[in-house]
């Protein structure tokens, strides 16, 4: 064929393509002929090197180049004529696809009807009758920067405009004028900019977790990058210069050109315009590109769309924060940076390293960062995670408490917790917590019942395990476990047994006791023994329940955590998984095991040491305060004569100092009450033990209302309110405080003792609160029972505290008027939206790309 040379090309007199006419006549080829050489560059059966995705789409837009330009010479379009054929869509972007429409445009100076009416003849119906298919039209430049402010298809189209043949200062003139427009306008349609784009997402779904993603217009697609270009046009954005490319997806360039090679495969291989790939497709196309097989294909696409989908997230939140102020607004102070941890500040709605914050001497600032975006709702700033991939040192084995405390924050959040991590992972620094997570980051499920790709599953598993902390009596390893329990995926072996001894790893790494390290890996290496036991054997028959009795080497706890997980695990897989069907089996299973099994010792208080003995005997109010091994824990025992009300006292003049109690233990002895506590500082150092004790004193002479000054303090600072990410200045939050979002529904268990006193341990299972301690035995005091002793711990965001209570009136009217008046000061469950986890794309996915 005369219209290509020897290697596919478009024949010309340099054999290079031009955008303008040759110095000597080229007698232009017909339509037909560009028709006929698409289908020899696309014919698998024709002789020669078969190109790769790039390559074809170069030699496509060369070609087409080729065939406009000298057509274009033809008819009279040339330098000063007064025309210019601009284009724009793929062959705009210079990405012309096999099968794309040619999108068109005959731009002209305003000339004489007849001679436009006679070159957009001849421009357009050669191409009409070799039935090319052509997105066209004829503008002046008035006309189409007319269209562009009123059309935002149009505008993002015109961004992408490129000179083609004919007057190149006109086509200048137009792109010049665009873009100018578009930066002067984009405040005002900025708004219609997102609205844009959530429209053509709700349309076409999420690419990383469906089974048929549309690579062009679902979330994470190929008009998500050209929506960052064209936030970079105006200035808001840096395009796709923030993720290292030694993160997952290789940064945002290298993702987009995936995508981009395998919609072109589609193309060749579909025979027509597609953007949604097909199951029967999928094989080939992953031999094509060398991926592999269908699977290796779906992880690929889910790789890439997910980098783009966290840089949208990015990009769209720093344009909205980047938008120019017009009005009064100009006047508006900056926003103020507030503290929310350790080294962490909320600034312009976005968590924040402080400015003394030196991410190189903190190993532990990666999961504080983290847990703080989670407990607060807002999302962690791109530069701090860039600067934490630069800077931030490994964490040591074992990992310090604080870390493992602040990774059980994270976990316990409950659907908060999706966005960080997401986060965390796309910049490598998940990665770096967790490198066990590389073998199944992205990772397709081989069964069509799973919604998500197994990484995200395990996440979604997590955050349903945060709703149901109060339910166990092991907040902390649910969560983990949760995490967990489908981590030996991907490795050739029973997962079961592979993420046994995985977790078995971690545990040791982020520093659990031994016995807690077994627990997590039975629960990992028995997470499916609860629903295969009772959706394939009989429960009638004893003997079922006494092999699991036997298999979890009679542990309740153990059983507790596994149906929990089991609930966990069905609700994050997808739709009816779980159901009534299921939930009546396995809790009569566990209901029959629990028989069998003995019970758990009751709570006791620990006993005092020495030195607490000497303080008590001494008598007085003491208040020591020392550092633990953790950079940012302290221990503070308090010791005072004992009297009614004084553990409430103790605890609120903590909480009044921001300082959060992770453990207590409240005691007496000598006729002192002995009270020890675990805090770390909201924020900042903790004040003087002095101080300490003197807000004691004063609780204790009745100066200071510890609980009136707690309930002003919570009013000065309220809860922060994360606002859209994207949106007018009136949207984004003002205000960002140290809150912990209350996401399981707070449960209170009453336990005999085997006492002859007459007292009750109260149990309470909630989400924690600064202060809340202090409020809880007040409402116990309060209603006339009296608190032999206490023990705090607090699990990631739940807390777990017991009380050794004697009640002048122990019936069951009175302890249901306690429950009520602790519930009223312990934190509601916050509400969750399906935006906050993965409920609106349940139901959408099968076996990935097949």
């Amino acid at each position: 064929m005369p219209f290509l040379t020897d290697d596919g090309g478009p024949a010309s007199d340099d054999d290079s393509s031009s955008a303008g006419p040759r110095s000597s006549p080229v007698s232009p080829p017909a339509a037909t002929d560009l028709v006929a050489a698409r289908s020899q560059l696309l014919d698998r059966n024709a002789g020669g090197k078969r190109l790769d995705a790039p390559a074809l789409r170069q030699v496509l837009v060369d070609l087409h180049d080729f065939w406009l330009t000298t057509k274009g010479a033809e008819i009279g379009i040339r330098p000063d004529s007064g025309f210019a054929i601009v284009a724009v869509g793929g062959l705009g972007r210079q990405e012309l696809l096999p099968y794309s429409d040619l999108d068109l445009i005959l731009l002209h100076d305003d000339v004489d009807h007849q001679r436009l009416s006679d070159v957009a003849d001849g421009l357009w119906y050669p191409l009409w009758d070799a039935h090319i298919k052509l997105d066209h039209s004829v503008r002046t430049i008035p006309q189409a920067l007319q269209v562009a402010s009123q059309d935002m298809s149009a505008a993002l189209g015109l961004l992408e405009a490129r000179h083609v043949a004919g007057d190149a200062a006109l086509t200048d003139l137009l792109i010049t004028g665009v873009r100018r427009q578009w930066r002067t306008d984009i405040r005002g349609r900025f708004p219609e900019l997102v609205d844009h784009v959530r429209d053509r997402w709700k349309r076409s779904g999420d690419i990383a977790h469906r089974a048929e993603p549309d690579l062009k217009n679902g979330r994470g697609g190929l008009r998500d990058v050209q929506m960052l270009d064209a936030l970079a046009i105006a200035q808001l954005t840096d395009g796709m210069g923030h993720l290292r490319p030694d993160s997952p997806g290789a940064g945002l360039h290298v993702a987009y050109n995936r995508l981009l090679d395998i919609r072109t495969e589609l193309h060749r291989i579909a025979g027509r315009p597609r953007e949604q790939l097909r199951a029967q497709d999928a094989d080939e196309i992953g031999a094509a590109l060398r991926i592999g097989d269908r699977f290796d294909l779906a992880r690929t696409i889910s790789d890439s769309a997910r980098t783009i989908s966290y840089s949208v997230d990015v990009g769209l939140r720093t344009a909205s924060n980047a938008l120019p102020r017009r009005g009064l607004s100009k006047l508006r102070r900056s926003p103020i940076r507030r503290p929310i941890d350790e080294g962490v500040v909320e600034h312009a709605g976005e968590v924040v390293l402080a400015r003394n914050a030196i991410p190189s001497k903190d190993p532990g600032l990666i999961l504080r960062v983290a847990a703080a975006s989670a407990r607060t709702g807002l999302p962690i700033s791109a530069s701090t995670l860039s600067r934490l991939a630069d800077y931030a040192p490994e964490l040591r084995e074992p990992w310090p408490q604080e870390a493992l405390s602040d990774l059980l924050v994270l976990l316990s959040t409950g659907p908060h917790m999706v966005a960080p991590i997401e986060a965390l992972d796309r910049t490598g620094l998940w990665g770096r917590l967790l490198p066990e997570w590389g073998a199944v980051r992205d990772l397709p499920p081989r069964d069509a019942i799973h919604t998500w790709t197994v990484d995200r599953h395990l996440v979604e598993t997590a955050a349903i395990a945060g709703t149901m902390t109060t339910r166990v009596s092991r907040p902390d390893l649910l969560v983990l476990g949760a995490l967990l329990h489908d981590l030996g995926k991907g490795r050739g072996a029973d997962h079961s047994v592979v993420g046994a001894e995985l977790a078995t790893q971690i545990g040791n790494r982020v520093g659990l006791w031994p016995q807690d390290v077994h627990l997590l890996s039975e629960m990992v290496r028995h997470h499916l023994l609860l629903p295969v036991t009772a959706t394939r054997r009989d429960l009638d028959d004893p003997q079922t329940a006494q092999d699991v009795v036997d298999k979890l080497g009679g542990s309740p706890v153990l059983l507790e955590l596994l149906a929990a997980l089991a609930e966990a695990d069905s609700l994050a897989t997808g739709p009816g998984v779980w159901g009534d069907w299921k939930a009546s089996l396995i809790g009569d299973l566990v209901r029959r095991c629990m028989r069998l099994m003995d019970g758990e010792d009751l709570a006791a208080p620990s006993p005092l040491t020495q030195h607490e003995v000497s303080l008590a005997e001494a008598g007085g109010v003491s208040v020591e305060l020392i550092p633990t091994d953790g950079a940012h824990t302290f221990a503070v025992t308090m010791v005072a004569p004992d009297s009614p009300g004084l553990l409430s006292k103790m605890a609120g003049v903590l909480a009044l100092n921001s300082l959060r109690c992770h453990a207590a233990n409240a005691r007496d002895g000598a006729g002192s009450a002995v009270n020890t506590f675990v805090v770390v500082p909201s924020f900042g150092g903790p004040p003087d033990a002095g101080l300490l004790r003197q807000q004691l004193l004063q609780a204790i002479d009745g100066g200071l209302d510890v609980l009136n000054r707690l309930d002003a303090k919570e009013r000065e600072s309220p809860l922060p309110t994360a606002g859209p990410t994207v949106g007018s200045e009136s949207d984004r939050p003002t205000v960002a405080v140290p809150a912990l979002f209350a996401i399981a529904p707070p449960r209170i268990l009453w336990l005999d003792t085997y006492d002859d006193d007459g007292s009750v341990i109260l149990e309470l299972r909630a989400g924690d609160r600064l202060g809340l301690l202090a409020r809880v035995a007040a409402v116990i005091e309060r209603a006339g029972a009296t608190i032999a002793w206490a023990r705090v711990s607090t699990l990631g965001g739940t807390v777990v505290d017991t009380f050794n209570v004697t009640m002048t009136d122990d019936s069951p009217a009175a302890r249901a008027a306690m429950e009520a008046a602790i519930l009223d000061v312990v934190p509601p469950p916050t509400p969750v939206s399906e935006t906050d986890g993965g409920a609106e794309d349940a139901g959408k996915a099968g076996v990935p790309i097949g």
